[in-house]
């Protein structure tokens, strides 16, 4: 019984939210609160989502300050040379635009965290993506799909998780993956090219005069940093009106208008904002790479960094206290709408662990692995791993169900490294998992439904799951 009322559950919980019936939010509380009545525990919900709130506290503390972190980054203009580049090489050109999302949530994930390589990708690329009328869902699915793969890394969480929970060396199980994992990111930047060619086709090949023909004057609203600043200006080059997830194409047709200059003109953050500190730039190149690599180095719980962090990077930069109260205003919405979803999720997760549906469920899964599949238990793992990391958070699998099918696939002679590699398969896919923390980051800051997010992002994530787990059988690594 458990076992079914699990899988209803998550999945009335995706169909509700992908139909847009219900928020998030709303979906992320109403529904196990519901079904944990139905269970017949309803006395207990409070303990469960107690547990699940504790659980997650820690993530949502670190969420809320990263945030705060690289929204004053990106205010002060550390990343403004990188959205230049990215700029510069990919003009107006969709596919090109496409491509580069790929690329520079690949190279940003080298850090290991997810909301981290979101906040960054999407500060870059979101006003190109609305100045050229692109699929929004476009830019938060390849950013995710890049991070799925990116995020096996040895300090990313997943090898970690699947070395402690096996008792095996991380090293001896991410080194081996590697041609599988490099094979998967090469599908993710094929399929980023095939949907930037789709994007080029509906949009046409654009070029920069286009694009910066001024729209009809108008008062428009013009980001002035990544954190919601805005400010009013009548005419000129914006980012257009906004033409939902997938946008159509178009223009401004005035033919007076003036064309700005490009250098100046076409670009991802406002260069005339008035947060920019140029003159700090190398101390906060300095202070970001000393966090990243604190986080790297394990030298303090991430958390904690990110607290020290903001708080150095506020002082130094705006060291009015006025000014200090609007920078924090300006980025508190992306901090609400996500430690609010964070929380959220927590009753998830709290009533899924609390009843016991997710035991079930995973012991109804390895239950029903035919006897036959013995001697394929990596291949089994490989599989199974790509729906369970979606549904299941990745402690839950790789402590609660990896060793299980460890033991298992011992029984016919698959060793526990082939196991544990095999168990990395499904990361592509998880990145956008309703239990993950960092794709509420994504989808805020790209102004995306999350419901939208799902229904483009599950089958490719998919599919670049498989293109991993039929490479690593290939290579003989799985």
């Amino acid at each position: 019984m458990l076992t079914i009322l699990g899988f209803t559950m998550i999945a009335t919980f995706l169909v509700l939210i992908m139909l847009k019936k219900m928020s998030p939010i709303a979906a992320l509380v109403l529904i196990p609160a519901l079904f944990c009545v139905f269970v017949g525990k309803g006395a207990k919900l409070g303990d469960y989502v107690i547990d699940g709130v504790t659980s997650l506290a820690p993530t949502a503390a670190m969420l809320m300050f990263a945030i705060v972190y690289f929204g004053v980054m990106i205010d002060v203009g550390l990343f403004d040379p990188i959205v230049r580049g990215i700029l510069k090489f990919c003009k107006a050109d969709p596919l090109r635009i496409v491509v580069g999302t790929a690329v520079l949530a690949a190279i940003v994930s080298l850090d290991g965290d997810g909301s981290t390589t979101f906040m960054i990708t999407v500060s870059a690329m979101y006003p190109l993506y609305k100045r050229l009328k692109m699929s929004l869902v476009v830019m938060t699915g390849v950013a995710a799909m890049a991070n799925g793969v990116m995020n096996t890394l040895p300090w990313g969480g997943p090898t970690a998780r699947a070395a402690t929970a096996l008792k095996v060396s991380a090293s001896d199980i991410f080194v081996p993956m590697i041609p599988a994992l490099a094979v998967g990111m090469l599908a993710v930047l094929v399929l980023s090219y095939v949907l930037g060619r789709r994007e080029r086709k509906r949009l046409g090949v654009l070029t920069l005069d286009e694009v910066l023909v001024e729209e009809p004057a108008e008062s428009e609203t013009v980001l002035v940093g990544a954190g919601g600043d805005k400010r009013a200006r009548t005419g000129g080059p914006g980012l257009g009106n906004d033409p939902g997830v997938n946008g159509s194409s178009g223009s401004g047709t005035d033919a007076d208008a003036e064309l700005p200059d490009e250098d100046e003109a076409f670009q991802g953050l406002d260069p005339d904002r008035p947060t920019l500190r140029p003159k700090l730039y190398w101390f906060n190149a300095l202070l970001t790479v000393t966090l990243l690599t604190a986080m790297i180095m394990e030298w303090l719980p991430i958390p904690v960094l990110f607290l020290l962090g903001a708080a150095l990077a506020l002082t130094v930069n705006f060291p009015h206290m006025p000014d200090q109260k609007a920078r924090l205003g300006a980025h508190a919405e992306n901090v609400l709408n996500v430690s609010g979803m964070v929380f959220a999720a927590a009753v998830f997760t709290g009533v899924l662990q609390g009843t016991g549906m997710v035991d079930h469920m995973a012991t109804w899964l390895v239950g029903n692995i035919p006897d036959g599949m013995g001697p394929h238990m990596a291949f089994v793992t490989g599989v199974l791993s790509i729906p369970l990391t979606y549904f299941m958070s990745n402690d839950g699998f790789y402590f609660g169900i990896v060793p299980v099918l460890a033991e298992a696939g011992n029984a016919h002679g698959v060793s526990t490294l082939e196991i544990a590699r095999a168990s990395l398969v499904g990361q592509p896919l998880h990145m956008s998992s309703p239990l993950v923390p960092a794709v509420y980051v994504l989808v805020g800051m790209a102004k995306v439904e999350f419901g939208d997010h799902t229904r483009f992002v599950v089958k490719w994530a998919a599919l670049t799951s498989l293109v991993v787990l039929g490479a690593g059988i290939l290579f003989g690594i799985i």
